[in-house]
């Protein structure tokens, strides 16, 4: 009952005094206990428990408010506690865990106190806890509004992107594939010759041309962890705050790829000096590949795309030649049902009125066609209906860029 009146008398206070007052009427609650607090977001009780490293049920002298939520995709209910009083077994020690929330502002405060038998105890279950959260297992780690969470279901798309269904020109695809893995093989050759153990690569081309597939085919390939940063930007904090958090959490995961996709978005001019201070700074970035894109080089300010040591390594990903339009081709005709199917002079003369294409657009191009292949299901259309199609991808991507240059800054501004 003192616990109950505790969570309902604190949510009354000043959200500045809660957290202290609960501390307070804890000591006095329980003397002889010890009572670590805090509110890291990597103390995730009820994640460790659904991971099995602990059992936890409430304590059903209060009332425990849990917030629910639906996942549409996969049609399961899930439940977070707000403000709780739970039991812990964990390692044959019996602790008490309260979990509390409440707003500051437009900010939601979650805040915990673990309490045990001794300090020893209290601390060895919140580390468990954090490093077990912390832990990049068969997940993507992704960075949004100011925090990190963990995507299972990104993970598990980035499994279909291999090397295999992926066209690149010439070399390209094994430089980059020996590059990567190689690094991640040499640490002790890095040690030796006392080489700092880190790399920065940067992929640069215009939209379609398989930067993206090919980060996702390195992170499936490699079987390192991977953090994503989607932005710096966030409500409550600076991008200063932000950068630091990314790459601190880089660090801790090393080795692992980092992964800043569409850089020249993520870094502008009033963030870049603190930016480049993490890249390549006091900072010790051992283990880590920073694995940037970019779709526009000409806004990355000189600091970040020359200097030697920050990006060491750039691959450049121009549009597809007719030779790799005819792979890429190819490959889409070896997985299309048979009726559908080109045939080898229909695929070279589809390859050759495609200059121009980007490996999107020749995507897109299957994907219509298809679409319109079924609207009439006849066998040897195929061809036909692509070659129609060509010409109004081709007026598409004309109209894209006149609107795109339309909506570019004059340089006299």
């Amino acid at each position: 009952m003192k616990i109950k009146k505790l969570i309902t008398k604190a949510l009354n206070l000043p959200s500045t005094a809660i957290a202290y007052y609960v501390s307070q009427e804890l000591a006095g609650i329980y003397p002889d206990k010890a009572v670590v607090e805090g509110n890291d977001c990597s103390f995730d009780v009820e994640a460790y428990a659904q991971g099995r490293k602990c059992t936890i049920e409430q304590n059903i002298s209060i009332h425990n408010q849990f917030s629910t939520s639906w996942d549409g995709m996969d049609n399961k209910i899930n439940q977070s506690a707000k403000n709780a009083w739970l039991k812990v077994s964990w390692n044959g020690q019996s602790i008490k865990v309260i979990l509390m929330s409440w707003q500051d502002g437009w900010n939601t405060i979650e805040y915990y106190w673990v309490i045990a038998d001794t300090q020893n105890i209290a601390e060895s279950f919140f580390a468990a806890v954090c490093e077990w959260n912390g832990t990049i297992r068969e997940e993507v780690l992704v960075f949004e509004e100011g925090g990190w969470k963990k995507n299972p279901s990104l993970f598990q798309a980035i499994k279909s992107a291999t090397f295999d269904n992926l066209i690149l020109p010439g070399t390209l695809k094994q430089e980059i594939q020996d590059d990567v893995e190689n690094f991640f093989a040499s640490r002790p050759t890095y040690q030796t010759y006392g080489v700092p153990w880190k790399r920065g690569i940067l992929f640069i081309g215009s939209p379609g041309n398989g930067k993206t597939h090919t980060v996702k085919a390195l992170i499936n390939k490699m079987q390192q962890p991977c953090l994503y940063v989607k932005s710096f930007k966030s409500r409550y904090e600076t991008d200063n705050d932000n950068i630091r958090k990314a790459f601190k959490k880089a660090r801790q995961s090393a080795p692992c790829i980092l992964v800043l996709e569409d850089l020249d978005s993520l870094v502008d001019k009033e963030n870049r000096s603190f930016f480049l201070n993490e890249l390549d700074g006091f900072a010790d970035n051992v283990g880590i590949v920073t694995l940037a894109t970019t779709n526009h080089p000409e806004r990355l300010d000189p600091a970040i795309i020359d200097r030697p040591s920050r990006f060491d390594r750039k691959y450049h990903f121009e549009l597809p030649s007719i030779t790799e339009r005819v792979a890429y081709i190819e490959l889409w005709n070896h997985n299309l049902n048979e009726d559908m199917g080109l045939s080898e002079a229909g695929i070279h003369h589809i390859a050759q009125i495609t200059d121009g294409f980007s490996f999107a657009y020749l995507k897109e191009l299957f994907l219509s066609s298809m679409v319109r292949w079924m609207g009439v299901i006849e066998l040897g259309a195929m061809e036909k209906i692509m070659m129609e199609q060509v010409a109004v991808l081709a007026e598409q991507m004309i109209s894209a860029t006149q609107d795109l240059d339309k909506s570019q800054p004059s340089e006299l501004n």
